[in-house]
């Protein structure tokens, strides 16, 4: 399983920047990909989850509304769009994936234990830096 997050960059704040996330080495079908953030001297925080087998989408709360997930058609590159940002969203932000067995997919509880918990491969992050 390879995951490679970019789109990172240095953005105002009330700025925009959408995260790209490509993947590689599974079946996508199986698996749920999500975007995770660490700041310096931070726990890591879960972001954001999207389901491979129907394109569900789960948020963590506090996340709701400034973000968005997406897929592309072929869903191999998964999108985290940021609006609105703020100096607090500064942080290095990272996707992951992780297997799910078939009678998982349909609970909303399999998937916000990933974006608590975590998921089971992550790659590269990319740094997102938010000036005041």
């Amino acid at each position: 399983v390879q995951l490679q997050a970019s789109g990172g960059g240095l953005v105002q704040a009330g700025g925009s920047l959408r995260l790209s996330c490509v993947s590689s080495g599974f079946v996508s079908d199986d698996y749920a990909i999500g975007w995770f953030r660490q700041a310096p001297g931070k726990e890591r925080e879960g972001i954001s989850c999207i389901s491979g087998r129907d394109g569900s989408v789960y948020y963590v709360d506090s996340m709701k509304g400034r973000f968005t997930i997406s897929t592309d058609t072929g869903k191999s590159t998964v999108y985290l769009q940021m609006n609105s940002l703020e100096p607090e969203d500064t942080a290095v932000y990272y996707c992951a994936a992780s297997y799910i067995p078939p009678a998982s997919f349909t609970s909303s509880v399999t998937f916000m234990a990933l974006l608590n918990y975590g998921m089971d491969f992550s790659g590269k992050g990319t740094q997102v830096t938010v000036s005041s």
